[in-house]
């Protein structure tokens, strides 16, 4: 299912428009991420916590000259933890 599609289900659920719908997502895009730059954690109880963590740096090698290393820098990474009501649903 892609945005679009989720977007549709959305408003056939809520009975408003596709255009509604539409940018209440973007809006819950827009804000998880500028929470997940200030370092923040968003969590929707029950369904799961999106958070960002550091990866290290670290020394990889160029895929097109094994020989040659190359250094890869820290980076922020986005993670997602699913919540307890989510896995449960996905058991049954």
């Amino acid at each position: 299912m892609n945005k679009a599609e989720l977007a549709q289900l959305l408003a056939d659920k809520l009975n408003v428009s596709k255009r509604e719908t539409e940018d209440m997502l973007n809006a819950f895009v827009d804000a998880v991420t500028d929470q997940l730059k200030q370092g923040n954690e968003v969590v929707l109880t029950g369904f799961g916590a999106f958070s960002s963590k550091q990866r290290a740096a670290r020394t990889g090698v160029n895929p097109q000259n094994p020989t040659q290393k190359i250094q890869i820098p820290a980076v922020k990474v986005p993670k997602f933890k699913a919540g307890k009501a989510l896995k449960d649903a996905l058991k049954a």
